[in-house]
């Protein structure tokens, strides 16, 4: 398509106020990607709503890059419209991707993403499963072997065997994060992974790799810490609150405990806390390398999507209100083409 045939106007979901989390579906101009930048222009055929994010800009309003407009959902998968000239993705490649946070983001026909963002759609993938990837799939890789001290185990055999040592804990193993910090876990050679879940996702968490489920509406977190469980090595905490409390009594001394949701560091136990702990806060930064990696272990099927629902671009709000209702198995999935 050439970029004199593109619409003027797209239908786009928009946050009209980011002081307010109502949304509504509209028409906006195309936006276009700039000459002499690494702007890529995307036809968009999924996207993926993240929870929380229509607060992001009212709690951290330097996250605001100029011109940003409130369209959510950061997650895509796509076609390239248009691309700069020295491009590894021109026109007609599929690619999928999580764009910057404080950019204008995706729930729209048409977007922009940037070369370092972008990877190659996997082959055996839909749009809808493609779009379910990024934005977990970066967490989770960035928080196993970036900050979590494991090695990529499916490239190092000594690096896998080194993980095949260590104890992996994770909260919220059913949710959109979470079931990719279990697989990639499980690819990585890591040999006893932990996962904590609700009743319904116990055998769920299994088939992803889990080696022991705790159930925690049997029993709390702290209670099985307390219970002469084996202290963790690595523990990444989706859930914050009184969860990341009880993550501090499952981290062994010299552990690492990891958080996407508050820094860990606010729910330090006053007293016998373990010693040299490594813990950390962190946000995902999108890069495009990594999800090439991830791509390449869904095509050879070590790694599977959870996808777990789909809903047409006009039926946002559902979407939405499943997302927060904090009881989706893996990802809430926008599709945003209808052909």
């Amino acid at each position: 398509m050439s970029s004199t045939s593109l619409p003027a106007k797209i239908r786009s979901v928009l946050q009209p106020d980011f002081q307010t989390t109502d949304l509504i579906l509209t028409e906006l101009p195309i936006q276009q990607a700039k000459e002499g930048t690494d702007e890529h222009l995307i036809k968009v055929y999924a996207t993926a709503p993240c929870a929380g994010e229509l607060l992001w800009v009212k709690n951290f309003p330097a996250i605001m890059q100029p011109g940003k407009i409130g369209v959510p959902c950061y997650d895509l998968s796509g076609v390239v419209v248009t691309a700069p000239v020295n491009s590894p993705f021109q026109p007609g490649t599929e690619v999928y991707t999580r764009t910057n946070a404080g950019r204008t983001a995706n729930a729209r026909e048409y977007t922009i993403a940037l070369t370092s963002e972008l990877a190659l759609k996997p082959k055996n993938l839909s749009w809808e499963e493609s779009a379910s990837v990024p934005l977990s799939a970066f967490t989770a890789y960035q928080a196993l072997f970036e900050h979590g001290g494991l090695k990529l185990g499916w490239k190092d055999e000594a690096g896998k065997h080194e993980n095949a040592r260590k104890r992996v804990l994770i909260t919220a193993a059913a949710g959109g994060v979470g079931v990719w910090v279990v697989q990639l876990a499980k690819a990585a050679g890591v040999k006893e992974i932990i996962a904590v879940v609700g009743p319904n996702n116990v055998d769920f968490v299994k088939s992803l790799g889990a080696t022991e489920v705790i159930n925690y509406k049997q029993q709390s977190l702290g209670a099985w810490a307390a219970a002469s469980n084996p202290k963790v090595d690595l523990v990444i905490d989706m859930v914050g609150g009184q969860t990341l409390a009880d993550a501090w009594t499952a981290v062994k001394d010299g552990g690492i405990l990891l958080s996407v949701n508050e820094p860990p560091e606010n729910r330090k136990p006053k007293e016998n806390a373990p010693k040299d702990v490594t813990n950390l806060f962190f946000i995902m930064r999108p890069e495009g390398w990594q999800l090439k990696e991830v791509a390449e272990l869904l095509e050879k099927g070590e790694v599977r999507v959870v996808v777990d629902s789909v809903w047409k671009l006009g039926e946002f709000k559902e979407a939405f209100a499943r997302l927060e209702s904090g009881h989706a198995r893996g990802k809430v999935i926008i599709k945003i083409q209808s052909d």
